[in-house]
């Protein structure tokens, strides 16, 4: 089951990723993915079998960011592939059916190839201007969701991200996004992961009353 609100960790170190992980995890997300940067592999690997741990006492799922031979090793829930990783088809032929996997996504025909790809999932984004990601993407707004929704008209899950806050939830699970991913948001205050899953619920709900 793919969530509808998903964590993205933050922090400088990966002692912090992990404090972060907790923080999340006490307050309630059922979602958590562990994205380390600049980082080395051998790290990367210790701040995975220790976010597994964490994330295994409150039955929360555990996507790695990149290294989707972690996972395995690690027995995390899955991996999500950034547009410049690895092809989701090898992770794929590496991991079986039994792992989830995300690709990260800016246009039509990207979402496209990653569903030719069979992912679980697609990130899709950004929304607006976010200082989380280097290298930022063009920007799609409300209209960019709309647009690529209606075109390409799939039960894969789309997740918007990039700089979502709580007042823009509503208006993009109107857009046709399944759900939301937040790193910055819920970083500042965790107390606000069940302000997102409230906002979630009443969300869908009135979607739901409108169709």
């Amino acid at each position: 089951m793919i969530s509808e609100l998903q964590y993205i960790t933050q922090g400088k170190t990966s002692e912090e990723h992990l404090r972060n992980i907790e923080k999340a995890c006490v307050s309630g997300v059922k979602w958590v993915q562990l994205r380390l940067k600049n980082v080395a592999p051998e790290i990367i690997l210790e701040t995975a079998k220790k976010a597994r741990e964490i994330t295994k006492n409150y039955q929360t799922k555990l996507i790695i960011n990149d290294y989707y031979k972690i996972v395995k090793e690690v027995k995390a829930d899955g991996v999500h592939l950034g547009k410049n990783d690895e092809c989701p088809s090898k992770a794929r032929a590496y991991l079986g059916d039994s792992y989830m996997i995300g690709g990260t996504a800016n246009t039509l025909e990207d979402c496209k190839i990653l569903l030719e790809k069979k992912v679980n999932y697609i990130g899709l984004g950004p929304f607006q201007f976010t200082k989380t990601k280097k290298n930022l993407s063009p920007i799609l707004g409300i209209e960019g969701y709309k647009t690529i929704n209606t075109s390409l008209k799939t039960n894969i899950p789309i997740i918007a991200i990039g700089g979502i806050s709580l007042k823009n939830v509503a208006t993009l699970i109107n857009s046709g996004v399944y759900g939301i991913a937040i790193s910055q948001e819920i970083t500042r205050d965790f107390n606000r992961i069940s302000d997102f899953y409230k906002i979630l619920k009443s969300s869908k709900q009135h979607k739901l009353v409108k169709q």
